[in-house]
C-alpha cells in the first residue's frame, strides 16, 4: 500500500520525534502550510527546493518525494520539454499496452539495481 506525500512526510517526521513546529522551524517553512501538506489539503504542490529540503531533513528519496508530491523534477521537466511532441504518443501507447508500460519502468529502473549490486 503506497503513501500520499503529506502521510509520508508525517510519518518521517514522527519517525525522527520531530513536532510538527520543530520541523517547520528547522526547514524554514510556515507551520500552517506544512500541517496543509502533511493533511495533503495544500491548495498547491510545495517547489522543488522546499520538497529537496524535507527530503533531506527527514531521510526520504528526494527524487521519489518530488513526483509524490505531484512536481517533476527541473532536469527531467527540461527533457520533457525538449521532446514535449513526442509524449503523447509515448502516455497513450503506455494506456493502451500495459506490457508496454511495465517494460518502459522495469528497464528505467534497471541501472539503479544493477548499480547497488555493482
Amino acid at each position: 500500500m503506497s503513501q500520499s506525500f503529506g502521510e509520508l512526510i508525517r510519518q518521517a517526521r514522527k519517525d525522527k520525534g520531530l513536532s510538527q513546529r520543530e520541523l517547520a522551524k528547522l526547514i524554514g517553512l510556515n507551520f500552517t502550510y506544512l500541517s496543509k501538506l502533511e493533511n495533503d489539503r495544500a491548495d498547491y504542490p510545495p517547489k522543488e527546493d522546499v520538497i529537496r529540503t524535507l527530503g533531506k531533513n527527514l531521510d526520504l528519496n528526494q527524487e521519489e518525494l518530488i513526483f509524490l508530491a505531484g512536481r517533476i523534477p527541473q532536469h527531467d521537466e527540461d527533457f520533457i520539454k525538449q521532446h514535449y511532441k513526442a509524449m503523447p504518443a509515448l502516455f497513450r501507447r503506455m494506456q493502451e499496452n500495459p506490457d508496454f508500460a511495465r517494460r518502459v519502468f522495469r528497464e528505467a529502473i534497471q541501472p539503479e539495481s544493477e548499480e547497488k549490486q555493482g
